[in-house]
């Protein structure tokens, strides 16, 4: 049994994320968690321009995947940062090259699952989940969210991500926001939740 938490993060708030995820993947007895992130594909300038190349210092440490190696896993939970509404484009170059994976149906009936990261409640998180949701489908994966299992999603007393379809945190538009501890118990609960149920897939 083991499960991918494959990630994108410009400024680390998909990491923490990506962290806490895996947090609850491994109090599934007998699963094998492995980190990756995707490729990067902005260029060194605009990194630094924007601010990023310091913030990424943080998980350069982990490894880099290749899209060919995705049919190891019983599970894979996927974090991307929201742009315009939609899944970043690393993460969508990455899927991009799945292709032979598709064609073979070497993802079919495994476990798939998103996160997000927005800068404000309403970036976008859904929308961005749902569009990912659709690109798992067409790998033939069975998706599994964040159930209203979890509580922490039906609260109203705080600012905070956690969504249906998926995990998710707020980042504030200058990214001075970081993941709450609620944010990231749902997160927790949902590698958790989509490892159990891997499990029983592959049982």
């Amino acid at each position: 049994m083991k499960t991918l938490i494959l990630f994108y993060s410009t400024y680390g708030h998909v990491y923490k994320l990506a962290e806490a995820v895996a947090e609850g993947a491994r109090e599934v007895e007998g699963n094998e968690v492995v980190i990756k992130r995707v490729p990067e594909t902005l260029p060194r300038e605009l990194l630094d321009k924007i601010g990023a190349t310091e913030a990424q210092k943080a998980f350069d440490h982990i490894p880099v995947a290749k899209p060919q190696e995705l049919d190891q896993y019983d599970a894979i939970i996927i974090g991307t940062p929201t742009r315009y509404g939609n899944v970043c484009g690393q993460i969508q170059a990455f899927l991009d090259g799945t292709g032979a994976l598709w064609a073979e149906g070497k993802l079919v009936g495994k476990v798939g699952g998103c996160f997000v990261s927005t800068a404000t409640q309403h970036g976008g998180q859904e929308t961005t989940l749902r569009a990912l949701h659709t690109e798992l489908l067409h790998l033939g994966m069975v998706i599994v969210g964040l159930p209203y299992a979890w509580q922490g999603q039906m609260g109203h007393h705080e600012v905070t991500g956690g969504t249906p379809y998926g995990a998710s945190t707020v980042a504030g538009g200058q990214g001075e926001r970081q993941p709450s501890a609620n944010e990231l118990e749902g997160a927790r609960f949902q590698g958790r939740h989509s490892s159990e149920i891997a499990k029983k897939l592959s049982a």
